[in-house]
Order: structure tokens, then sequence, then C-alpha cells
């Protein structure tokens, strides 16, 4: 055990101090007007950090190691425009521009879009692991072009994304084929739902590296990826998602790849149930910078 019970540890990511060196970022972003079903997301940030408590107490299971061996911080949240959604993309981007390795806790997941046009800026285009239960690559929804279902559709057009190395997994909403077959057709690889639950994480994590391959990669993890028995508290819900063990089996198996920013995002507590939609959240963010921790351990020992 540690020296400090969880219940009393600092009320930041992990218990992470705040300061604006570190080389790995924690930051919230309490936006959810994009959404467009249930809002709520923007109290995922503190919701996020709350149910983090829970990992503290020791080190990963397997990789034996822990994301407070990085120079890890949470910087806080990032200032938004009540109420514009374009504003607030632009300032997201300003805001993520300036840290070199982010883990963003959203937040509706058009925020995703701006974290990708930054760190696009300094890597190039990207590859991209998407865990989701909706495409996202509407056009717009409902006359808004920026809405939380859209992001990627533009992240595509403007080539922030490259959509031969995009890969989602868990899909499974309705959708219309024209916006289906655009995705396809554009390159990017679909993981069904159905899919994880027929093939296994391993068969998937394989499939993952494959289309990634070698190239920058960013990971965004939609909650509602999760089946809602495992995730009641999100926007949009949609049955026959990922149980927890299986999104965490999966990212468990993707080391070696070369990441440079993560976020979590639509957890919205207001629907939760004691937290185990938070904890979800916290807990697949926590995979990922266990995965780093490791990356780094290693690199120093060679």
């Amino acid at each position: 055990m540690s020296g400090t019970p969880t219940f009393s540890a600092r009320p930041t990511f992990l218990g992470a101090e705040s300061r604006a060196d570190a080389a790995v970022a924690v930051a919230g972003v309490p936006f959810d007007i994009g959404t467009t079903n249930r809002s709520g997301a923007r109290f995922g940030p503190t919701a996020i950090r709350h149910a983090s408590r829970m990992l503290i107490d020791g080190d990963h299971p397997s990789l034996w190691t822990s994301p407070l061996s990085l120079p890890l911080a949470d910087i806080g949240d990032f200032a938004i425009a009540l109420g514009d959604i374009v504003a607030t993309l632009k300032l997201i981007e300003e805001q993520a521009s300036s840290h070199a390795h982010l883990v963003t806790l959203g937040g509706d997941h058009g925020i995703t879009l701006p974290l990708l046009r930054a760190c696009a800026k300094k890597r190039g285009p990207l590859a991209l692991i998407h865990f989701d239960a909706h495409v996202d690559t509407w056009p717009e929804n409902f006359g808004q072009p920026y809405a939380h279902g859209s992001m990627f559709y533009h992240a595509i057009n403007e080539g922030v994304v490259d959509a031969h190395r995009m890969i989602q997994i868990g899909i499974r909403s309705p959708v219309q084929r024209e916006v289906y077959d655009w995705t396809l057709g554009r390159g990017v690889t679909v993981v069904a739902a159905q899919d994880v639950h027929e093939r296994g994480p391993a068969a998937v994590a394989a499939r993952i590296i494959e289309v990634v391959g070698d190239a920058p990669v960013y990971l965004t993890f939609d909650v509602d990826a999760l089946d809602p028995a495992f995730a009641p508290g999100t926007g949009t819900p949609e049955i026959g998602g990922l149980a927890t063990w299986q999104a965490r089996a999966i990212i468990r198996k993707l080391s070696g790849l070369n990441f440079v920013g993560m976020d979590v995002v639509e957890v919205a507590p207001a629907y939760d149930v004691s937290e185990v939609t938070a904890l979800a959240g916290a807990t697949m963010a926590w995979e990922y910078l266990c995965l780093l921790a490791a990356s780094a351990t290693a690199a120093r020992s060679a």
C-alpha cells in the first residue's frame, strides 16, 4: 500500500502534480455543446480525475510500471469559448500546440479534431486508433458541421489523419449507407463490435498494429465503444458493445507503437452508476500511460 489513501489523493488525474514542464501532460476539456443526444460530458474531466484515484496504489499488474514513473503532470482544464463550437475548437488547438504529448479528458468527441490538428502540425498526417460505437464521419449533424459525429470527416478531408492508417473498433450504431461507404472508400479500416466478440482481443490488436505500422499514432477512446452495461454514463449509448476487459486487453497488446497522444471522451457522469463509466475511462487512459512508461523504461535500459 502507498502512503496516501486513495480517497485523500490530490484531486488531479492519478494525483499527479500540476506543473507546466512535464513531457506528458493531462488536460481536461469541459465542453459538450456538440452532443446530439444527452449532454453532460462537460463534467467528464472531473469525474474521470476523481475515479482515477483507484489506480494509484500500485504498479500495472503485467507491465510492472506506473504512469507516475513518467514526467507526468495534470495541467488542469483548457479554456473554452462558452456556447461557441468553432471558437472553442480554435482555443483547444492553440492550447494543445504547446504540449509535446497530451492525454486529454473530454468533453464530447468533437474536441478530438483540434487535438489532431495540433499534433499533425508537429508530426504530419497521423495514424488513428479510434474506439467508438459510431463512425463519426458524418459531414454534419442536424445542420452543425462541427458536432461530435463529424470530426473525423473533417480530419480525413483536412489530411491531419492518414485514412489508410486509421482503424475504428467497436462500430455498431445505425448509420446511413453513404456515410459508411464514404468511410470505407477513403481507406478506413472498420472493426465492428461483433468482429471483436467473434475474433477476440489478440486478433483485433494484431490488425491494429498491421494497419498503423510505424506511423505516429493517436488513440481516441469514446466510452460508448463499451456496452452500456459497462459504461452507462454516456450520451449516445449503443447496445452490443465491448466489455471493459476486451477494450483493456486490446490496448495492452499495443506496445511498441509510436504513440503521440490520446484522449478519453463522452463520459457523462449524470447518467453513470457508482462511477463505473468514469472508472472505465480513467482506466483506459491509465493503460495507455502504462504503455508509455514501459516504453520509456525499455529505452533507458537499451
